[in-house]
């Protein structure tokens, strides 16, 4: 077996990323290729030193010692993107990594990649914050699948409510992780990067954790974009965005389930650490430091709703096409056809717009809304500005405990239970009730001098072939970029 993985996660022109390989083979083969449109191979070495030691236990916590393989530079010439590193034996088999070039100048917009979101997911080497533990090193590999994956649009969370039996035999024989749908750059961020480079977009790129170091990393971007699923977000990453939306940016929120979790960076950047649920074990947990638990950002505790910054909360949302959820048709419902939103497109009230890509699908976030005489509108109550406007939505649903699937960790509390007891201050019938018809809300509103909209989907980007959902995706690159 081969594995490897890139320190540092990003850098600039003249910066040095080492390159870290594990084989049982002394010498192997790597290769670095920028993503884009097309992709371009930048460097490559036929005998990269791979360590083949035996690997150590916790090194989901820890992190992986392994004698460094090689150190490359940054060169000046190399745009800024996300570049692939693929590691190959003589026999073959093959492993990737990655590491991100930032731009030293603002660009059209800046695309901050959720890898704070893939760490979150990591199972390699020990348990993900899904199956057993509340920390992930970011030293050390991804599993396979989610950096490169053939089949995109077959190979997603959202269609395998259809798959049939050889799929899924496909899928296995493929060795991918079980949980490469549910994060990674394969899935909906590399579908976004070529749909901008198609379009003449020219994107700055940086990491959760760079974005985490402060509000600089934005400045002179007209635009920041978030692209498919963004779940776990420290305090220094909000506080970028909204300072920076606040100052006049605009931000675009192409993702969903989009900040639920706060996380916290430590060990310089080296790890992410979040409790989730199990907040009475986060040292956080007490009155003075309650606004850094790593819970919820709309527990009571934590005080500061995801609303607030993107319109819209997984609380309110949930889960479409998934088990146990709303199937629909893949689309949002129209609800304010005037709005500029859909410029270029002939629809009306009621129509349905992103069913042929299946865009409302895996994870939702929504708000409370209602709807009468006069329109459609916010009512504030948790948390989403009052002129945020509703402009399409589709049924979302959030899990009970015993809606999960088998792969969940045997103390997982199913977000409907957990949201009804954290927001509704009692897990009962009756307070899930409150929260287990949530929706899928695409929208739009100001933030003092910036601008938010967001899509409130996790599967946005697997549309973005689609006439609809292109032309949506072109007026706001459009309005936020050019300040049309």
């Amino acid at each position: 077996m081969i594995s490897g993985f890139c320190w540092p996660q990003s850098g600039v022109a003249k910066d040095k990323i080492s390159l870290f390989c594990r084989s049982t083979e002394t010498n192997v083969r790597a290769e670095v290729i920028r993503q884009g449109l097309k992709d371009k191979l930048v460097w490559s070495t036929d005998r990269l030193r791979a360590d083949t030691k035996s690997e150590t236990d916790g090194v989901n916590q820890h992190g992986c010692d392994w004698d460094l393989g090689t150190e490359l530079s940054i060169q000046s010439d190399w745009p800024s993107g996300f570049y692939l590193v693929r590691f190959e034996t003589a026999r073959s088999e093959t492993a990737e990594a990655y590491f991100v070039v930032r731009s030293q100048k603002p660009l059209d917009a800046i695309l901050v990649l959720s890898t704070s979101t893939w760490a979150a997911y990591n199972n390699w080497g020990g348990p993900s914050f899904y199956t057993g533990s509340h920390v992930s090193s970011f030293e050390r590999p991804l599993p396979k699948g989610f950096l490169a994956k053939e089949d995109l649009h077959r190979f997603r969370i959202a269609r395998v409510v259809d798959w049939s039996r050889s799929d899924r035999q496909d899928y296995k024989n493929l060795g991918y992780s079980t949980w490469c749908m549910a994060a990674g750059w394969a899935n909906w961020e590399l579908l976004f990067v070529r749909w901008a480079e198609r379009n003449g977009i020219t994107l700055g790129y940086a990491t959760s954790s760079d974005l985490d170091t402060g509000c600089e990393l934005l400045e002179g971007y007209p635009a920041y974009v978030s692209v498919g699923h963004d779940e776990y977000w420290s305090k220094g990453m909000r506080d970028a965005v909204e300072t920076y939306v606040d100052e006049g940016g605009n931000a675009a929120f192409f993702s969903g389930n989009t900040a639920f979790w706060q996380a916290r960076f430590e060990d310089s950047y080296k790890k992410l650490v979040s409790y989730k649920t199990s907040i009475k074990e986060d040292p956080y947990f007490d009155e003075p430091s309650a606004p850094l638990l790593s819970t919820m950002w709309s527990d009571p505790l934590v005080g500061r709703p995801e609303n607030q910054m993107t319109g819209v909360s997984f609380s309110r949302g949930g889960y479409a096409r998934m088990q146990n959820s709303p199937r629909g048709d893949g689309g949002y419902q129209v609800m304010d056809p005037e709005h500029w939103i859909f410029s270029g497109l002939d629809l009306k009230k009621g129509d349905s717009l992103g069913a042929e890509g299946v865009v409302v699908g895996y994870e939702c976030d929504g708000c409370v809304f209602v709807e009468d005489e006069s329109g459609v509108r916010v009512t504030g109550e948790d948390g989403t500005p009052l002129d945020f406007s509703v402009i399409a939505a589709a049924p979302a649903r959030l899990w009970e405990t015993q809606d999960g699937p088998d792969a969940l960790d045997e103390n997982y509390i199913g977000e409907l239970n957990w949201v009804a007891e954290r927001i509704g201050g009692v897990d009962n019938e009756e307070t899930r009730g409150l929260f287990d018809h949530g929706h899928a809300v695409m929208g739009i509103f100001r933030r003092k001098k910036g601008s938010v909209f967001t899509t409130g989907c996790t599967d946005w980007a697997y549309g973005l072939e689609t006439k609809d959902v292109n032309q949506v995706t072109k007026n706001v690159m459009e309005r936020f970029i050019l300040g049309k």
